[in-house]
């Protein structure tokens, strides 16, 4: 308030100014005087008129100044909660992977800048025993736990989806074979140090098997699903709690 009578106060007294100078220069000019009455209305009348008009011009300027910061604060807001709406979308909600279907266009997007790479595709075994022993509440919080150990046996970069009820896959970024069969063992060895204990004191063992492929020259999303499904079902077969990876050879 301060600061608006200061500014049209500023405006009132220039236009006294103006108006002084300007009836000293005309008045004499057409052979008249400025007598008392004359200063007085010389006085008055712009104060009368130039004060309130620039202080309701100031103060109407000020409320259209908050009424924009208001609404650029609103737009900023929503933008931010769109964004963290959009985020959200893209997440599975109890890990905080990716989804199934963003993981899938994170993969398509990355095969389409380069052939280097590997996808792991790693599921939890037995997992079915645990949500009928525990019940499907323990069964989350298992699932967590080998979320965790995946996130912790990773590389920097790599992307993590959840894309089936306890599978997972993992974009391993410009990894070679012998980077991808690494990182598979790690995550196998990782869920394997898990120590479970749904109830008591007793331990229930958490364990995963593992199928990966490298990516080949030309080869699409279908064709790396397929390959590292088929290691999959291998690792199954051969007793599970195992991490085998296709070469990229083989996935050409």
């Amino acid at each position: 308030m301060y600061r608006l009578l200061s500014k049209s106060a500023a405006v009132a007294f220039a236009s006294v100014a103006a108006s002084i100078l300007l009836a000293l220069i005309v008045v004499p000019a057409l052979g008249g005087v400025v007598d008392g009455t004359a200063w007085v209305m010389l006085v008055m009348c712009p104060l009368a008129i130039a004060w309130p008009a620039s202080a309701y011009m100031f103060w109407q300027g000020d409320k259209l100044k908050r009424a924009h910061d208001e609404l650029a604060r609103a737009h900023a807001e929503l933008a931010a909660a769109h964004s963290r709406l959009e985020e959200k979308s893209k997440r599975d909600p109890m890990t905080g992977m990716l989804n199934r279907e963003t993981f899938f266009q994170a993969l398509d997007r990355t095969r389409r800048r380069s052939d280097r790479g590997a996808l792991l595709i790693i599921d939890a075994d037995h997992f079915k025993k645990i949500n009928d022993s525990f019940g499907h509440l323990t069964g989350d919080d298992a699932l967590l736990e080998i979320a965790a150990a995946i996130r912790r046996a990773v590389r920097a970069g790599d992307v993590l989806g959840r894309i089936g009820g306890e599978e997972f896959g993992a974009l391993l970024v410009g990894a070679t074979d012998d980077e991808a069969a690494r990182v598979a063992e790690r995550i196998r060895h990782e869920v394997e140090l898990i120590r479970f204990r749904p109830v008591d004191e007793r331990t229930v063992p958490l364990t995963v098997s593992i199928g990966g492929t490298v990516c080949g020259h030309d080869t699409t999303v279908s064709d790396l699903m397929r390959a590292a499904d088929r290691r999959l079902y291998e690792a199954k077969s051969r007793g599970r709690n195992l991490a085998i990876v296709e070469p990229v050879a083989a996935a050409a």
